[in-house]
């Protein structure tokens, strides 16, 4: 395994997918490139804490509240494992985290001081089963958490986020279902995509921003 940018990969990808049907293709067409780039200099521990404040929120309210926990140690892109389990409930509240998200960055913070959390080369040398067994049993840290971390940091190219209601939801429109599929059904629906599953995610969150997109249905 190896830790690399997933923008070398996008050609192939889209490629591939393109070559599925023409559900696929059009949905390439009117979206256009893929836009997925990888975090280099972010590490593991990084990439879950800013999760976690993206977990059930908006996009711009939660890197409000990430502006203003890296507001708090000047000078630097995000605060250190030691730094943040300094941090107290209250300073970590008025950052605008919930009790439980507070309770899960002090857990993250421990895990990295104590060695469960392993830095980006390490984890570069991780299956992508291994990561998301490891970092999920830390409490508050579920799958679609790592799954993030592992497309937009790690830039592994083959991860589906079958419990994403953003990626089902994607599924339906495409694939012109009237209910929204099960994780089970997406990922039968998406294998087709191997190996290239994380270009395949990011186009299927797309087609939500497309409200007219249905799939032709097939003759």
């Amino acid at each position: 395994m190896q830790v690399h940018d997933i923008a070398v990969h996008l050609g192939p990808a889209q490629a591939h997918l393109r070559q599925l049907d023409d559900g696929w293709a059009g949905l390439i067409d009117r979206v256009g490139d893929c836009g997925l780039t990888t975090a280099l200099d972010r590490s593991p521990y990084e990439s879950l804490s800013r999760a976690v404040a993206y977990q059930q929120l908006h996009g711009k309210a939660a890197a409000a509240i990430v502006g203003r926990l890296t507001a708090l140690f000047p000078g630097q892109d995000f605060p250190s494992p030691r730094q943040l389990s300094q941090l107290s409930s209250e300073e970590l509240r008025a950052c605008g985290f919930s009790a439980r998200k507070q309770a899960t960055l002090q857990g993250l913070a421990e895990a990295a001081l104590d060695g469960r959390i392993p830095n980006r080369e390490q984890a570069a040398e991780m299956e992508d089963e291994e990561l998301i067994k490891r970092f999920t049993a830390i409490k508050g840290i579920g799958r679609w958490t790592v799954e993030m971390m592992l497309i937009n940091t790690l830039g592994r190219p083959d991860i589906l986020p079958v419990d994403d209601l953003g990626i089902r939801d994607g599924a339906r429109y495409l694939f012109g279902w009237e209910r929204m599929p099960t994780p089970r059904e997406t990922r039968e629906l998406c294998e087709p995509c191997r190996p290239w599953r994380s270009v395949a995610s990011w186009y299927l969150w797309r087609c939500n921003e497309q409200p007219d997109y249905r799939r032709l249905a097939k003759s």
